[in-house]
């Protein structure tokens, strides 16, 4: 790993298709950065600030995001592939259609997202704020979800299939048509009061 960069802001930089691979920033401030098409591999971005800053169209592979605040970023199709985003915030951030495939995401911040029709695969989101978010249709398979803040959180549609879902009041969130699994379906019964037998 290089020498971090650290300390530097980057105003309205035209990064398109750039490759990120091995770079290290340390509390570095882009604004209105364009990494449309960007490509990432084991870069380091920590305790970063990315406003407005285009996303779209990114591919990330074991790269981490950790302690960084997201604030009206675009991610249309962005995709994070191994990535670790603990602690990291997103703000009003266009984040549809986002794929996300392993990795850590714990105690991120998503209160209030717009996740309609993510693929969420083999994640760590533990601790993670999704109170208010919207997953309607999304698909989350085998994500580690305990103790997640789900108030509010919109789940109507989603395949949740494979994942954790230890800690979840069904009662606290809008959930007609979610799929869930046999283990899942007693999980969620149990937090309901109900005993189950044979």
């Amino acid at each position: 790993m290089p020498e971090p960069i650290e300390d530097v802001t980057f105003h309205d930089e035209d990064w398109y298709a750039e490759e990120l691979s091995d770079r290290h920033y340390l509390r570095c401030a882009f604004n209105r950065v364009d990494l449309t098409e960007a490509t990432s591999r084991g870069a380091v971005f920590d305790g970063c600030t990315f406003g407005d800053v285009l996303f779209n169209v990114s591919r990330h592979t074991d790269s981490a995001f950790t302690r960084c605040v997201f604030v009206r970023c675009n991610l249309f199709e962005a995709e994070f592939t191994g990535c670790k985003l603990v602690g990291s915030t997103f703000d009003r951030c266009d984040l549809r259609p986002l794929a996300v495939t392993g990795g850590d995401w714990s105690f991120v911040t998503l209160a209030g997202a717009d996740l309609r029709g993510a693929r969420i695969t083999g994640v760590r989101l533990r601790e993670t704020d999704l109170s208010g978010a919207d997953l309607t249709g999304a698909t989350v398979h085998r994500a580690d979800l305990s103790d997640v803040q789900w108030r509010g959180a919109r789940l109507s549609g989603a395949d949740l299939r494979g994942s954790d879902l230890t800690g979840l009041d069904p009662t606290a969130v809008q959930r007609a048509g979610a799929v869930i699994d046999a283990v899942q379906a007693a999980t969620l019964a149990r937090a309901l009061g109900f005993e189950l037998r044979d």
